[in-house]
């Protein structure tokens, strides 16, 4: 397997316009939206139709979070050749957008976590009524967690509707969002391949917005709970097969996180980024000099600390690059998604605090927005799968052991 680990020439364009769109519109609005809490940034309402556009005429290639797909996208070149497709594309667009700001990325319209979960499983005629919707993921229950097999919420088919009875909480954009991609289960007896996840539209009289959370990081971004009381939906509106195979077990419904925790990861390189540049910024205005032909040992404490941390960011920033570059290439990446989700997650965390401490009362107070990034930082560690969790599922995949043989 080779990839090559310069940004595709072809997708420089998408790079350097979605750093034009961090640096001169997400960045001067990140403060105020911060202390805003739950106020919907309508300054993104123009970025949104700008993004729909591209992506609608091809420019884009895939300009937003919306845009990761496992279809055509995803075919490895005819020739055999390398293919940097819409995932690559995502990725790297995602990483200048978080670079300006992870909540406001969050907060723009069709660019939920759930428009992946439809670009990943939807058939032909459910991407065509709902791949224009901003879609939410609804995966979470106050007592399933990071367990995503142990999800309470039912389905039961009624004649060509599905009904819904439950509770989801900590839904991203859950508030905003058009639609609700809401994981429950067939049948409870069943364990993990009854579980399967279904479009709900946002206005359905059986789902009843329970409360917005007031959290530490991201703060742009709202976050509901919503309770689910004999919720109807249309029976097309369950992604993939309705089929319950125990064969198969939970490999369709976690096909969504191939897709979607690069992208997570790809979030939190963007943010590592942005503390990095800044620390650097500031060390070198306080006279720090960073001397990479110098023997660390020679140099500063804080140049060598930083140097540390440029490496840790490399390595997270490098995985998550061969995670989408697999995906475009048709080759299985469950495992990958894994590796660059942990190793991004507990990276981006890491380099925040580290930055903050290294930058003293400038890191800490509201002066810079350095101790905004390391409160923002923390929930890439955590949603999509905890750091924990993605670390539980490298030791089963690398080993060979099923979730029974290894909790």
């Amino acid at each position: 397997m080779a990839i090559n680990l310069e940004i595709p020439k072809k997708l420089e364009p998408l790079a350097e316009q979605a750093n034009q769109v961090a640096t001169h519109i997400l960045r001067p609005i990140a403060r105020k939206y911060d202390l805003a809490e739950h106020t919907y940034p309508k300054e993104l309402d123009t970025l949104a139709a700008l993004i729909s556009g591209m992506d609608d005429s091809g420019a884009s290639s895939g300009a937003g979070a919306a845009a990761g797909s496992s279809d055509a996208d995803g075919r490895a070149a005819a020739d055999g050749g390398n293919r940097n497709g819409s995932n690559m594309a995502t990725v790297l667009g995602i990483i200048e957008m978080c670079w300006g700001d992870t909540g406001l990325l969050l907060s723009m319209p069709g660019q939920g976590l759930g428009n992946s979960a439809i670009a990943a499983v939807a058939d032909a005629e459910q991407k065509k009524r709902f791949g224009d919707k901003w879609a939410a993921m609804a995966i979470t229950e106050p007592e399933a967690g990071s367990d995503s097999a142990a999800i309470r919420t039912t389905a039961v088919l009624d004649g060509d509707e599905y009904v819904l009875n439950g509770e989801k909480i900590f839904v991203t954009s859950g508030e905003r969002a058009d639609v609700l991609v809401v994981w429950a289960t067939l049948d409870k007896q069943a364990g993990r391949a009854a579980i399967k996840s279904f479009i709900v539209e946002r206005d359905n009289p059986g789902m009843k917005l329970d409360r917005l959370e007031h959290k530490l990081g991201i703060k742009a971004s709202d976050t509901a709970n919503f309770v689910l009381t004999d919720c109807r939906i249309p029976r097309e509106n369950l992604l993939g097969s309705p089929e319950i195979d125990t064969k198969v077990s939970f490999a369709g419904a976690m096909k969504t996180f191939d897709n979607t925790r690069p992208l997570v990861a790809a979030m939190a390189v963007g943010v590592a980024r942005a503390c990095l540049e800044e620390t650097r910024r500031l060390l070198e205005e306080a006279g720090v000099v960073i001397d990479y032909d110098r023997p660390l040992i020679t140099q500063s404490a804080a140049a060598a600390e930083f140097v540390d941390l440029e490496s840790d960011y490399e390595a997270a920033r490098l995985l998550t690059l061969e995670a989408a570059w697999m995906a475009d290439n048709s080759k299985p990446n469950s495992l990958e998604a894994s590796f660059s989700k942990a190793k991004a997650g507990r990276s981006a965390t890491d380099i925040a605090l580290r930055c903050v401490a290294l930058c003293g009362s400038v890191g800490y107070s509201e002066i810079d927005l350095l101790e905004k990034w390391a409160r923002d930082a923390k929930i890439l560690d955590i949603f999509e799968g905890t750091q924990q969790i993605q670390l539980l599922i490298i030791a089963r995949q690398l080993l060979g052991l099923t979730s029974a043989q290894l909790k």
